[in-house]
């Protein structure tokens, strides 16, 4: 008998790692998803983060998946335990995109930001980027089937199709 399929939706600031059938969703405007897959042992994860960090120390506090660096964090724990390195993963990452038209007025929207800290973070941690689809207008569903490794993405902006 097949093992049903496990489908996590990750809210923005969620976090999953895991493996077996599983499959992590989400819907992106200007946060950022980061996926990590490792081929050989067919487990991974993904980020749904909204800012690209907190801006002041975190002191006691704990690990926050809504920011950039700290979801970052809390992948390479999951590579500390599961005795992996970041060079043995596919990475994608997707979003960082404007939700209205006109919100070119900023060089700095908070999609930008957060496209600039993933790029930071792939490059620092030691990651080789795959596959991106960043900035843009509009949204984006993603579906990660982690026994596979397989991402399907589909962008929708809302000034072609009139919602």
């Amino acid at each position: 008998m097949l093992e049903a399929i496990r489908e996590v939706y990750l809210k923005p600031g969620d976090f999953c790692f895991g493996e077996g059938n599983l499959r992590i969703t989400t819907v992106l405007g200007s946060c950022i998803s980061i996926i990590l897959w490792h081929p050989l042992l067919a487990h991974g994860g993904m980020c749904h983060y909204m800012l690209p960090s907190r801006n002041q120390p975190r002191g006691d506090l704990a690990l926050d998946g809504k920011y950039g660096d700290e979801a970052m964090e809390l992948f390479m724990l999951e590579l500390k335990k599961r005795r992996t390195a970041p060079g043995q993963y596919r990475v994608d990452v997707y979003g960082g995109g404007d939700m209205f038209e006109d919100s070119t007025w900023n060089n700095m929207s908070v999609g930008k930001q957060n496209i600039e800290m993933a790029n930071r973070l792939i490059d620092e941690y030691g990651f080789s980027l795959a596959r991106d689809h960043l900035g843009q207008v509009g949204r984006r569903r993603i579906a990660f089937d982690v026994w596979s490794g397989e991402v399907r993405m589909v962008h929708v902006d809302h000034r072609k199709t009139g919602s």
